[in-house]
């Protein structure tokens, strides 16, 4: 993947810190919900199947902009206790395309993969703190609901159906949730940084966790108290 697209996609995916202040004076209120939005299941199958290769990842989450390209993180197991795999992925053309008044989904295309080793206790922490934030926020009972510009895809771990946890909805810019977005900008920036400079993005991933941890433990208790 050249500079220049990676540079587009952290734009994107990864510059939400000024998102997030943007409402911290608003009512903390994320519009994420359980399962798929409606009309949104067919294309977003599609974009998955395409990243995930053939493979099943433990975690990923998908981004399908308004009008640009697809892209997304995806983390899968390795094997015993070695290394997992960190993965970012961006279609090499839109996906989803309308032609006529009909709806093409453009999937025997090849899209651009970066791939990096991530430690294994690592990744295992970021599934588990991503599914435990995913499941105390978003209720279980909240249905994911459909939006006309950018939805965000959340496929973590698995539930207690035993089945992933799927989560679907607008960028998160408040709570415990908005956590993960940073978290993410970090994991993309890793796909493209030398060994010894993702060691730094490493500790600084393990900073938000401890934050994210934080401030879950303070909404549950909250919630409690």
């Amino acid at each position: 993947m050249t500079q220049r697209a990676l540079g587009v996609a952290l734009a994107a995916f990864a510059a939400l810190a000024t998102t997030s202040a943007a409402h911290a004076a608003d009512a903390c209120a994320v519009d994420l919900g359980r399962g798929w939005p409606p009309a949104t299941e067919n294309y977003g199958t599609a974009v998955e199947q395409l990243f995930f290769g053939g493979a099943k990842p433990v975690l990923s989450l998908t981004r399908l902009p308004a009008r640009s390209v697809e892209s997304g993180v995806q983390l899968f197991a390795g094997e015993g206790e070695g290394d997992w795999r960190l993965r970012f992925t961006e279609a090499d053309e839109r996906v989803e395309v309308w032609s006529g008044g009909k709806r093409e989904l453009r999937v025997g295309q090849q899209p651009d993969v970066v791939e990096v080793p991530m430690p294994a206790a690592l990744a295992r922490r970021v599934v588990t703190d991503w599914q435990r934030a995913l499941s105390t926020q978003v209720p279980a009972d909240r249905a994911a609901q459909f939006h006309e510009g950018e939805v965000l895809l959340f496929v973590v771990g698995e539930s207690a159906t035993g089945e992933p946890l799927r989560v679907s909805g607008l960028q998160p810019a408040c709570g415990p949730t908005a956590e993960l977005m940073e978290q993410l900008g970090l994991l993309i920036e890793a796909t493209d940084d030398s060994d010894e400079k993702r060691f730094k993005r490493w500790r600084k991933l393990e900073e938000s966790l401890d934050e994210l941890e934080s401030q879950l433990e303070q909404t549950l208790a909250g919630a409690t108290g």
